[in-house]
């Protein structure tokens, strides 16, 4: 029996690397698969892992019916075993619903890899629905580490070299703004850190040496809320 399977966990946890992986062990059985991904970080089209490896993919625009797009490549004659869907947290609700369907209604598996919550530590709406809807979710277990070295458990927007906790919910990072306006980048951090607003580049500033980082929690305050 097919399944919704979730692999889920902050940014640098391998989701993106497993994702490719287990695309190449399908293939190497023989078995074939789509590929779906929405706003990789490397451009549109495309799965791509930190460590270098990408792929083609189709590119999930807000508009796209997964359901219709798999019915039509079945009935124009091709095979479909099973479904990659990468960056699931950026899907709609909607579009998670129809991987839902197309697992229930065609018997095809689908491997859904996203992040959780959004650098306000809120979950992201199709991560919320593939939480609702999967028939399994698993927590990656490769484990990303906050500057401190902690397991790292939540994203961290840094806009211009300071953590903010407010904005648009989708804003990709690691890539040139065209305007020049702001330089946006993400990293992950303990849950402590996070709630600190204390991102590497706040620990080193806030360092009497660039050698030794303020570990101790009374160099972090927490700041006020509002």
């Amino acid at each position: 029996m097919a399944e919704l399977s979730f692999f889920a966990g902050t940014m640098d946890c391998g989701k993106s690397t497993l994702a490719l992986q287990m695309d190449h062990n399908h293939r190497a059985r023989g078995r074939a698969g789509l590929i779906f991904t929405r706003l990789d970080r490397s451009g549109e089209a495309v799965l791509s892992s930190r460590l270098g490896l990408e792929t083609p993919a189709i590119e999930v625009a807000t508009d796209l019916d997964i359901w219709e797009a798999v019915v039509a490549h079945l009935t124009a004659g091709g095979r479909v075993d099973y479904l990659i869907c990468d960056e699931a947290q950026f899907y709609t609700p909607g579009q998670v619903e129809q991987l839902a369907r197309i697992v229930d209604e065609l018997d095809i598996e689908v491997f859904a890899f996203g992040i959780t919550s959004d650098f306000r530590t809120e979950l992201f709406p199709g991560s919320r629905r593939l939480i609702e809807l999967a028939d399994r979710t698993q927590v990656l277990q490769v484990s990303a580490l906050c500057w401190c070295g902690r397991r790292a458990t939540h994203n961290a927007r840094v806009v211009d070299g300071v953590m903010v906790v407010e904005g648009e919910q989708v804003v990709v990072g690691d890539t040139a703004d065209p305007d020049h306006v702001a330089e946006v980048e993400y990293e992950v951090l303990c849950r402590r850190h996070h709630m600190r607003r204390m991102s590497s580049q706040a620990a080193r500033a806030a360092a009497q040496s660039a050698d030794v980082l303020p570990f101790d929690l009374d160099a972090c305050p927490v700041p006020p809320r509002g």
